[in-house]
């Protein structure tokens, strides 16, 4: 019966010896592994010293509203706008104003419509100006700085584009509405 406790324990320590067997086996497979992965990190080290840095993301998001802006200063410059208004109606009650004494009618023309049209030529003719030069900076930018890997999306540059043309036609009406080449002015008939 002495035999019978005696295998028990020698197959307790043969359980424990397996057991420290795998764990040494464990241990060295991590050993092993672990210069190879400090080899693999220092050949992306080096493989990451030959390539640009990262550069953020280029959103366009001030390009976009550059050009949403240059487009709407273009369209305003076409239409008018309250601005405007506002100063053509000042004109028109300043020529009121300086006529009410009396004048001729070629002065009351040119003091009541004549200096309102041309006020409000001015102004949208500003609009147009600021259409012109937003557009073209929005259309110019991509070919100033450092290169970059996405360019503008189409929509920016198609928006940015279209605010340059009405930008455009918004100052030649502005000039031909500023120097009457339109419509002149009624005359007296004197």
């Amino acid at each position: 019966m002495t035999a019978t406790p005696a295998t028990t324990k020698t197959d307790n320590e043969a359980d424990a010896e397996a057991t420290a067997t795998e764990e040494s086996a464990a241990t060295d497979t991590a050993a092993d592994t672990t210069p190879d992965t400090a080899a693999q990190e220092q050949d992306d080290d080096e493989l990451g010293d030959d390539l640009p840095p990262a550069s953020p993301v280029r959103t366009a998001i001030g390009a976009g509203a550059a050009a949403v802006v240059s487009g709407a200063l273009g369209l305003a410059s076409l239409t008018g706008t309250w601005t405007g208004k506002v100063l053509s109606e000042r004109e028109t009650l300043l020529g009121q104003i300086k006529t009410a004494q009396g004048g001729s009618a070629s002065a009351q023309i040119h003091e009541i419509y004549a200096d309102s049209w041309h006020t409000t030529a001015a102004v949208n003719g500003g609009f147009a100006l600021l259409a012109l030069l937003v557009g073209a900076f929005v259309l110019a930018r991509p070919a100033f700085g450092a290169p970059d890997a996405q360019p503008q999306p189409g929509w920016v540059r198609a928006v940015a584009l279209g605010g340059l043309v009405l930008g455009a036609i918004g100052l030649l009406l502005s000039v031909g509405m500023f120097f009457d080449l339109f419509a002149t002015l009624p005359s007296t008939g004197s």
